[in-house]
């Protein structure tokens, strides 16, 4: 008997739930919103870089994808076809938040500041500026880039699945990967960092993983 793979269990379920969501089951879908919603969310916050759009355009990533259930053939995975229109959407919204010049405080920063810190003022300051960099550095990235990095690094997926999500050959994904790592390597380059302490899981470990991690240089 053969076995499945995570990822193979993971989508029959989510077939499965599709189906009878299109059946006429309504806690199907309610299923499927509790099954992908903070990943749908953690994935349009990275991209628009602001909370309140992210949170709205979670919302209206799964009213979208409820309202098209019926025409949904599954040709696709159904977090292939939710994952493509939030970074549809949020790419959108932060080109909008550019042109209207709107600027504020980083939600990204102040979510891993307020959780490595641990209310150490001393060690918030260390953290703020080491985050900022590393975050200044990812969001120099083009924007295609940019999205494969966050949907590699951060969202764990596959360079299979990120081709499908992208619509781009996997070649391609490997090739943004490998870019990317030569980009924010050459972005840290200029400040020598001291790291006294691990940093944050949330943007450095994931990074780190996948070879993103600017290198650390010892004064």
């Amino acid at each position: 008997m053969t076995m499945l793979t995570k990822a193979e269990r993971e989508a029959a379920t989510a077939n499965a739930l599709v189906a009878a969501a299109k059946a006429g089951d309504p806690r199907a879908f309610d299923a499927l919103v509790v099954r992908y919603r903070k990943r749908i969310f953690a994935l349009a916050l990275h991209i628009s870089g602001s909370s309140s759009e992210a949170d709205d355009i979670t919302q209206e990533v799964f009213l979208k994808a409820y309202r098209a259930l019926s025409e949904f053939e599954g040709r696709s995975q159904f977090f292939t076809w939710v994952y493509r229109m939030t970074v549809n959407r949020s790419l959108n919204a932060r080109r909008d938040r550019q042109r209207r010049g709107e600027d504020g405080e980083d939600p990204r920063l102040e979510l891993a500041v307020a959780v490595d810190a641990r209310s150490n003022p001393s060690r918030a300051a260390e953290l703020r500026q080491n985050y900022q960099r590393l975050l200044r550095a990812l969001d120099s990235l083009p924007a295609d880039m940019r999205t494969t990095v966050i949907l590699v690094s951060m969202q764990g997926m596959s360079h299979g699945e990120v081709a499908v999500v992208q619509n781009v050959s996997e070649g391609t994904i490997a090739w943004r990967m490998h870019e990317a790592r030569r980009r924010l390597h050459e972005a840290m380059l200029p400040e020598k960092i001291q790291r006294k302490r691990e940093l944050s899981a949330d943007l450095v470990r994931a990074l780190g993983e996948h070879g993103l991690l600017f290198p650390v240089y010892e004064n």
